[in-house]
């Protein structure tokens, strides 16, 4: 094969997506973040419901 009949590498789209893949990468770990942050909130708020419960029944 000569080099005008090689196929050339597109950069440009390999770029793209790489930065896709990035973007659904980090989008993943916010969503799993918020999660956790919300189960964390929710635990918290269980356990001053149940230490104001127990408090309150002294």
């Amino acid at each position: 094969m000569s080099t005008t009949e090689e196929k050339r590498v597109d950069y440009a789209e390999l770029y793209h997506e790489m930065v896709r893949a990035t973007e659904k990468a980090i989008d993943i770990l916010i969503e799993a973040q918020r999660r956790c942050e919300e189960l964390y909130i929710a635990a918290c708020e269980k356990n001053t419901t149940e230490k104001s419960s127990a408090e309150a029944g002294d």
